[in-house]
């Protein structure tokens, strides 16, 4: 097993750092949802008892803010009580596993002076931004049916809006770029070939070279009919051709029992790319682990 060999340094959140979790596998969950998301299952210390079992070395909750529907869908109160929760199970693990303060941010360039507000208001380790439905729409989640004529017109949309959020930057990874083709595939059968938008994706990531932000390689859909890693190996590897520095893995686990799922398919997915690290945040700096 491969030892760190990253710098460290004391996050403001805490009193420890993750060079103290040497007996740990190089494994770091960075997009984990708990009970306080509305659609997590499992409370946060439940999460943290799963992820030691498993011998993790971190992972980062990152429960669900919607910014379009921050007041009228209470995130305003899930918010606050997640980070509440969260900073109990973090001092709870302390010397076990590293806890990560974290946020899925979701359409924040929609409202970017909420989206700020609410980011200046907590001090988390890592924010990560997303786009789950277009403007004034359902989440693409709750869609139960998908025309196929409809949906070159819903692909360039959310790219566009995927645009936006990287454009405007405040977040440390872009989350699962191609979200709505799970559901795309799930709810319709209908498949999304990315190569045809390959002007749109490549905008999306030279922003994110260019603001030095991260990509996650995201694995939830390896548990949906899809079957896909979210973005697939060929968009990893344009954005490290690009010249992309970061990545983050995260499996967007709702249950306990999909911590770290189909991690062994991204890093192989990474390496192929051409990374020899992966990234994690603390106190919303960047920090290289080797792929193990």
């Amino acid at each position: 097993m491969l030892l760190f060999t990253v710098r460290t340094k004391r996050s403001s959140l805490g009193d420890y750092m993750i060079g103290d979790y040497m007996n740990c596998k190089n494994i770091m969950d960075l997009h984990v949802h708990t009970d306080n998301s509305f659609d997590g299952h499992h409370p946060a210390m439940f999460m943290c008892e799963t992820a030691v079992s498993m011998g993790l070395r971190a992972v980062a909750f990152t429960d669900h803010c919607e910014v379009d529907a921050y007041y009228t869908d209470s995130f305003d109160r899930s918010v606050r009580q997640s980070y509440l929760e969260n900073a109990k199970a973090r001092s709870a693990f302390m010397g076990q596993l590293l806890v990560l303060q974290g946020i899925e941010l979701a359409q924040p360039h929609y409202d970017k002076e909420l989206a700020e507000k609410i980011v200046s208001s907590y001090q988390y380790d890592i924010v990560i931004g997303s786009v789950h439905n277009l403007r004034d729409r359902r989440d693409f989640y709750y869609m139960e049916s998908f025309n196929p004529d409809e949906i070159d017109s819903l692909v360039n949309e959310y790219l566009d809006e995927l645009i936006g959020l990287a454009e405007w930057g405040g977040f440390d990874t872009l989350a699962h770029l191609t979200y709505p083709f799970r559901y795309f595939y799930a709810r319709s059968g209908i498949t999304v070939d990315i190569n045809e938008y390959k002007e749109k994706v490549d905008t999306i990531l030279s922003l994110l070279v260019e603001k030095e932000k991260a990509l996650e390689i995201n694995t939830g859909g390896l548990r949906q009919p899809l079957n896909k890693l979210s973005p697939e190996f060929e968009t990893i590897k344009r954005f490290k051709d690009m010249g992309g520095k970061f990545i983050t893995i995260g499996s967007d686990a709702h249950y306990a029992e999909h911590l770290a799922s189909g991690f062994a398919e991204a890093k192989e997915a990474a390496l192929a790319a051409g990374f020899k690290s992966e990234t994690f945040f603390q106190s919303r700096s960047p920090f290289e682990i080797p792929i193990e």
